[in-house]
């Protein structure tokens, strides 16, 4: 398979789906940049408390 042909074949498929339309697809893009950046400040916090764990930890046994 060249890579024309599948360059070819890539166009043909896009073609064939099924797009979403756009009152439906804003929402849809709201949902997902809330929840990763939900996602981003809880990762943010666990990783603050871990440093701050292993801060202590090195603290500890440091004596």
């Amino acid at each position: 398979m060249g890579l024309g042909k599948f360059a070819k074949d890539v166009v043909k498929e896009g073609k064939r789906v099924r797009w979403p339309k756009r009152d439906v697809l804003i929402p849809s893009i709201i949902v997902v940049v809330i929840i990763s950046a939900l996602t981003g400040i809880i990762l943010m916090g666990e990783d603050a408390l871990g440093k701050s764990l292993i801060d202590v930890l090195k603290q500890t046994f440091n004596r």
